[in-house]
């Protein structure tokens, strides 16, 4: 069951941002491999900081998931979330 604004929380949700950034980096990781491996030598620190900031950026999106943000949650009065109009 999706939350009642998911729109909204596509859009501002710092967890959605880092997992976004996440994949990006999941993505170009893989381009950068196959670039080194067919022009330059491949530099194993550049895949391990890769690797590393790909991690990273998960375990913050994981930890951004469970803060409240008040631009998506709205005014979280007893715990439950605004109403829709």
């Amino acid at each position: 069951m999706l939350v009642h604004n998911w729109r909204e929380v596509l859009k501002r949700a710092w967890s959605v941002r880092l997992m976004v950034l996440a994949l990006l980096f999941i993505v170009i990781e893989p381009i950068y491999n196959f670039v080194a491996a067919t022009w330059v030598s491949r530099n194993i620190y550049i895949q391990l900081a890769m690797s590393a900031i790909t991690g990273l950026l998960a375990v913050a999106a994981i930890v951004a998931r469970i803060f409240v943000q008040q631009k998506v949650s709205g005014d979280l009065a007893n715990g439950k979330p605004p109403e829709e109009g």
